[in-house]
């Protein structure tokens, strides 16, 4: 039964989420005030050094004491990290040296005056940023920071105070502080302060109280200082509600969506959406409509400082591309389930809206259905100084306004002509189709002129009075007011369709670059083809060097791909790897180290960071917002396809480890059984021996000593199998190439394995002029063993089994055939595979026998092969040797004979 009170499931997992991920990082506290003299830096310490007391590992990374007396004696005692000096304008400066407390790693560290401007040279230009990389190290961090200086507060200041804050910090930060502590004062204590000279100098305390420090100034600062943290406190009661199932109006939340533009305006809608969203405590993005309307560098510049503003805030960017922006952005909104709509009110004039095919606002109001729709005006004075005049954009050539006129004069001379046989109506209609045909090929602004020059012609030419631009009828004024109103809507839809033809050419380049690149990577088979396609498909997208780098065994990041077109310096190196360590854009175009020279982006998939991409571009201008889609799409697949093949690797591996695994149990199996059987002979045969009845009798200790040789002779067999399938596995079977007697070769191995070819009928088929093969005798010996072992082990008793040894021109063959049951079809590809045993067989080997002796046959640079018997039925072992010493093993028998 549906239970309207019950938590909404994704708000209770956000919640969650957002516990767990503050809890993986350093704890952050805020000592917020509404200005600066309130005492935030002495509250601090006080704190620090309770911690301290508390047995807290405390140091100071920066703390500005403004030498009042108070404030340094609280600092006394607490450890200090030396700051950083950095020369800045032939003058030496001092930051806070992040590098040692990372070194230092202590588990608290206070960090004063939270907004500051970092010196340029500095990692990070905001010192609120340095903070970010403590708390992302698990450093727990103390700082202090006003009001004013909070992003989206910024602006209503300088409305209240007339002083353009120019310091700002994202309010994210508030929201990941586990902590705030207002630090408050009485406006009017807080003024006595400034006059006894403890917040400043005599000197400026005097300009303060005059500006920034009127009372008026204090109080509506203090109203937004306690506002915003009974917010912040709100939104903790309502996570510890979520977390905790305790019963409250468990509302969906709302989604806010801001149109944005390369306008100064914009900020200040974004800052005012940001404030709004924190107190529904709602989602919110910003989404820019990309039109057909070019735009230049100033206003791609504060594009980017308004996307920029947006994700600081919290926000998410969405680019579209479209002609009709109320439209695309209803469109967006509907999708995105946003429930309000945040747009600026017109600054332009009534004509000018009209000019540009009516006001956005009012055709959103329209449209918008049941989406709230919230009009925001802005500062007059900043809005008329910063906004751009608009000013005509012209996408026709001059050649096309040429050839506007010529055609029109072309077709006015032939009309000329035709003149005595037709009227001016069917001429003007003459006049018009070439209008029509004209509009294919030229722009709005050339249609426009044509229209207006062979309007004027007619009237001139055609229309009586003649020669004159008179006009006596009604039917003449109106046969030219349709020929005109005709020419320009055909004009004007003429560049609509071009305009759609451009966006839909944007779009189509963009798919085909994400087209090709998903074509790379389909079609690299390795890591190594992979990445050698993705440098080559990045650097053509964006003309620029790439490198791409991966972490290494240990989860550092290692050297570069070798396909990379990008060298990276050490001082790059430092830069792609802070990107990795905290999975943060950085370089060029960013906030983090933005002197780099290559722009670098964290691969990022949902488990883990992949690795990192440098792009140096060859231009000095920064990314379009196309291209940043572009980009950051290319930087998901990649981060994606990377991962793709770690895990096809993994797989991989995992896979042979598994079938390895398999293996082993297997190989243990067998060699488990082929120790047990010989060890139990021989402890049956000393039992036999020690047995009292025994001793003294000749025949039971010869039969017991037998059994011992023969059993330990089996043990040898498999030892050396095992040494051997070592030796061969890593090229380190040595070879004694010597003249051998085959017939000595064929009767000692007879005599090694008598006992178990007792049970057979052995004939020896051996040429008489057989003359000393080059061998190593030791391992054709176990050659031959191994064999004769496979006949026994897979043949029943009584089977006649025959050793032939031959002569074949320049090569020597041995084979040994029986009439057994022969080998499966199936099992004669794989049956000198490492490992492998015929398949359902009551008496099971090792698989190593005929694995040793493939490699001792082809290392003397013979061949071995199997096959069944066709007449009389059973298998074929054929060995063929060459007989003269001119193998590589010989040559190199040789050579380790002479060296030693």
């Amino acid at each position: 039964m549906y239970d309207e009170h019950r938590p909404d499931p994704d708000a209770l997992l956000a919640a969650v989420q957002h516990e767990e991920a503050k809890q993986q990082h350093g704890k952050l506290k805020i000592f917020f005030g509404m200005s600066a003299g309130v005492g935030k830096t002495y509250a601090m310490l006080e704190a620090a050094k309770q911690r301290l007391a508390d047995g807290v590992d405390v140091v100071i990374g920066y703390v500005e004491t403004h030498h009042r007396a108070e404030t340094e004696a609280l600092v006394t005692g607490i450890p200090i990290i030396p700051r950083q000096k950095l020369e800045y304008r032939n003058a030496v400066m001092e930051e806070m040296d992040i590098d040692a407390i990372l070194q230092r790693k202590p588990q608290l560290v206070l960090v004063d005056e939270l907004a500051h401007t970092n010196v340029e040279g500095s990692r990070h230009p905001k010192r609120y940023q340095d903070v970010l990389e403590l708390l992302a190290s698990g450093i727990d961090v103390y700082t202090t920071v006003n009001v004013q200086h909070l992003e989206s507060r910024a602006d209503t200041v300088a409305q209240i105070t007339g002083v353009i804050i120019r310091e700002t910090v994202p309010d994210t930060l508030i929201d990941i502080a586990s902590d705030i502590e207002l630090v408050d004062l009485d406006p009017d204590e807080l003024l006595k302060r400034l006059a006894e000279g403890k917040v400043y100098t005599p000197d400026r305390a005097e300009l303060a109280s005059k500006n920034f420090f009127r009372k008026g100034n204090l109080s509506a600062l203090r109203e937004m200082a306690l506002r915003l943290t009974a917010e912040h406190v709100d939104q903790q009661m309502a996570d510890y509600m979520q977390i905790e199932h305790i019963q409250g109006p468990w509302k969906s939340l709302d989604r806010l969506m801001v149109a944005i533009s390369p306008s100064p305006f914009s900020e200040h809608l974004i800052r005012w959406t940001r404030r709004t969203a924190y107190t529904l405590k709602a989602p919110w993005m910003a989404v820019y409509v990309e039109g057909p309307q070019p735009t230049n560098v100033k206003e791609k510049a504060q594009l980017a400082r308004n996307m920029s503003l947006v994700r600081k805030l919290g926000g998410e960017v969405m680019v579209s591309p479209g002609v009709d922006a109320a439209s695309e952005i209803m469109r967006i909104a509907r999708t995105q389930n946003v429930t309000q709509i945040i747009v600026g009110k017109p600054s332009r004039s009534q004509l000018q809206e009209i000019s540009r095919g009516g006001s956005l606002v009012n055709r959103l109001i329209r449209i918008s259905g049941n989406i709230d729709v919230h009009v925001i005006t802005g500062d007059e004075s900043a809005e008329s100084e910063n906004l751009p005049v608009p000013t005509p954009v012209f996408h026709s050539t001059r050649s096309q306004y040429f050839t506007a006129v010529l055609v029109v004069i072309a077709a006015t001379i032939a009309t000329q002509a035709l003149a005595p046989a037709i009227g001016y109506v069917e001429t003007s209609l003459v006049m018009l189709f070439m209008i029509v045909l004209l509009a294919n090929f030229v722009g709005r602004g050339p249609i426009i002129l044509a229209a207006a020059l062979s309007g004027l012609l007619m009237d001139y030419l055609y229309i009586p009075p003649r020669f004159t631009l008179a006009i006596k009828s009604l039917q003449d004024g109106l046969i030219l007011g349709l020929y005109l109103i005709i020419a320009l809507v055909t004009g004007n839809l003429t560049a609509r369709l071009a305009s759609q033809k451009r966006l839909m050419s944007q779009r189509e380049d963009r798919t085909q670059a994400l087209y090709s690149l998903s074509r790379e990577i389909a079609q690299a088979t390795t890591l190594d083809d992979l990445l050698r396609v993705l440098i080559a498909t990045v650097s053509k997208a964006f003309d620029a060097d790439v490198a791409i780098v991966l972490p290494d065994s240990s989860g550092d990041l290692g050297a570069p791909d070798p396909h990379s077109t990008f060298q990276m310096s050490e001082k790059e190196r430092g830069v792609a790897e802070w990107a990795f360590s905290h999975s943060q854009a950085s370089g060029r175009f960013t906030d983090t180290l933005p002197n780099s020279e290559a722009h670098y982006l964290p691969l990022t998939t949902p488990d883990s960071v992949a690795g990192v991409i440098g792009i140096s571009p060859r231009s000095t201008q920064p990314f379009t917002v196309d291209q940043e889609l572009v980009l950051q799409t290319f930087v998901s697949n990649i981060a994606l396809a990377i991962e793709r093949e770690r895990l096809h690797s993994a797989a991989h591996r995992a896979s042979v480890l598994e079938e390895s695994q398999r293996l082993y149990t297997t190989v243990l199996d067998s060699i488990s059984h082929d120790l047990r059987a010989p060890l139990q002979k021989i402890d049956a045969a000393l039992e036999e021996l020690l047995d009292p009845y025994n001793v003294g009798n000749p025949e039971s200790e010869h039969e017991a000593a037998d059994i011992i040789k023969h059993a330990t002779g089996r043990l040898k067999r498999l030892v050396n199998n095992l040494l051997n399938t070592t030796r061969l596995d890593s090229d380190r079977l040595q070879f004694n190439i010597q003249p051998a007697d085959v017939r000595l070769l064929i009767n000692e191995s007879v005599a090694a394995m008598q006992p178990d070819l007792d049970t057979h009928e052995l004939i020896l088929d051996i040429d008489d002029n057989l003359p000393l093969v080059p061998m190593d005798f030791a391992l054709m010996q176990q050659v031959l063993e191994n064999l004769l072992q496979n006949v026994v082990t897979y043949t029943p008793p009584n089977v006649r089994v025959r050793i032939t040894a031959k002569m074949d021109g320049p090569q020597f063959v041995l084979s040994i055939a029986d009439r057994g049951p022969g080998l499966p079809p199936e099992a004669l590809a794989h049956i000198f595979d490492q490992f492998y045993v015929v398949p359902g067989k009551a008496t099971r080997g090792n698989g190593l026998g005929l694995f040793v002796c493939k490699g001792i046959v082809e290392a003397h640079g013979g061949t071995i092969s199997a096959e069944n018997r066709p007449t009389h039925g059973g298998a074929r072992f054929t060995i063929r040797l060459p007989a003269e010493i001119n193998t590589p093993v010989a040559a190199q028998a040789d050579k380790v004979a002479s060296q030693s």
